[in-house]
């Protein structure tokens, strides 16, 4: 194995690389979609949304200091994070925020690190994300999940060619910004059928008074504006974009 010293680790970690082609950021970004809207696909794939859940509310509750117990991630791609603190006030209202906002706002981190040719340090930024999420998860499953994705990340971004790397990049930011969209979906077929009685919008209104299906729309509209902004910062410049040559 090539020896690797610090400095040209941390060179490859914070260096730019050059943009993928197009028809990459189109093919991953199509599969990307499939995999939102394909629904076994997407019971494997949801999983990946819920860590960015869960680590939204152990972020939020860290930050506005309250102590953190757990999180738990489940086969059927719940979670729970534990944290004590305040039963009310504005560290327990945006701890309940940050569930639903994390996953869309996270991929726009990552289009505009990705729109600056920061590839490598996306793909090593999730992986510090993932290693510090760990310490904190508090059964089996939850474990495998954060180990396994972290090990896929790290074989990509250390194993894998400037091709693959960026095409895995752009999958993960394209799956987070169209994924964003369909939790909160059924976050509200679920309250309609009075099956989620103990939601994140729920617990948002008793703390607030702000009606559930504010926060809701709240969230919709968070995973909407993210989208719209990630996805400009994904989609290659039409300028730059040139076609092969045809025979004459």
């Amino acid at each position: 194995m090539e020896d690797v010293s610090i400095t040209d680790l941390w060179d490859r970690v914070t260096g730019t690389q050059p943009d993928p082609p197009w028809w990459l950021v189109a093919i991953v970004g199509l599969v990307a979609l499939a995999a939102v809207l394909h629904g076994p696909t997407w019971r494997v794939a949801r999983n990946v949304v819920t860590i960015a859940h869960e680590g939204g509310h152990a972020l939020l509750a860290l930050v506005t200091g309250r102590k953190l117990d757990g999180i738990k991630l489940h086969s059927d791609t719940s979670g729970v994070t534990v944290s004590r603190g305040k039963p009310h006030g504005p560290g327990m209202v945006f701890t309940a925020l940050a569930g639903y906002i994390a996953p869309p706002l996270l991929g726009l981190l990552f289009a505009v690190l990705l729109a600056g040719g920061r590839i490598t340090l996306m793909l090593w930024f999730s992986l510090a994300l993932l290693a510090a999420m760990l310490v904190m998860i508090r059964n089996a499953y939850g474990v495998l999940s954060i180990v396994a994705t972290g090990a896929i990340i790290f074989g990509v971004s250390w194993l894998g060619g400037p091709k693959i790397q960026a095409g895995f990049a752009y999958l993960a930011a394209w799956f987070l910004l169209l994924a964003a969209a369909r939790p909160v979906v059924e976050l509200q077929r679920m309250r309609a059928r009075r099956m989620a009685p103990s939601s994140d919008a729920d617990q948002l209104a008793h703390l607030t008074g702000v009606p559930g299906l504010a926060w809701v729309m709240l969230f919709a509209a968070v995973a909407l504006v993210a989208l719209v902004a990630g996805g400009a910062l994904l989609v290659p410049d039409s300028s730059a974009v040139s076609l092969p040559d045809l025979p004459g």
